[in-house]
């Protein structure tokens, strides 16, 4: 699954890094981002994940918290360690104030709770950081 999808709306498309385990939900962002015109790619791990934000040039990472091999903190502590300044919006199903204040503390821009959450906002929350 971590392909691009492709989409003729911009010449130059800004990138999307969606770093989610659950591939029902990765592919509804996929296919939900790409169709706004947004160049996605899919990490289904975290180390995957780390490893894509730091060797791509992405606009926008949406993170899930908790995945195999390398959980969402310990991928943010590791892009601010290495002053990557992609902005990151957090998608997870921790919706304890500490897990809010924590993932906050590494500086993303915005949190949702994937169980309160319709696709169709976090897909506006995107396009209203990248337009």
């Amino acid at each position: 699954m971590p392909q691009a999808s492709t989409s003729a709306s911009t010449a130059t498309k800004k990138r999307v890094l969606i770093v989610e385990d659950e591939r029902p939900l990765a592919h509804a962002l996929e296919l939900k981002v790409g169709h706004e015109g947004y160049e996605t790619h899919v990490c289904l791990t975290g180390a995957d994940g780390l490893k894509e934000a730091l060797t791509g040039s992405y606009d926008c990472i949406l993170l899930d918290l908790i995945m195999p091999e390398m959980d969402g903190f310990s991928l943010l502590q590791e892009i601010v360690a290495r002053k990557v300044k992609t902005p990151v919006i957090v998608l997870s199903n921790l919706g304890q104030e500490e897990d809010k204040a924590k993932a906050k503390s590494f500086g993303v821009v915005d949190y949702f709770v994937k169980a309160n959450t319709p696709i169709v906002d976090i897909v506006k929350r995107v396009h209203g950081l990248l337009a």
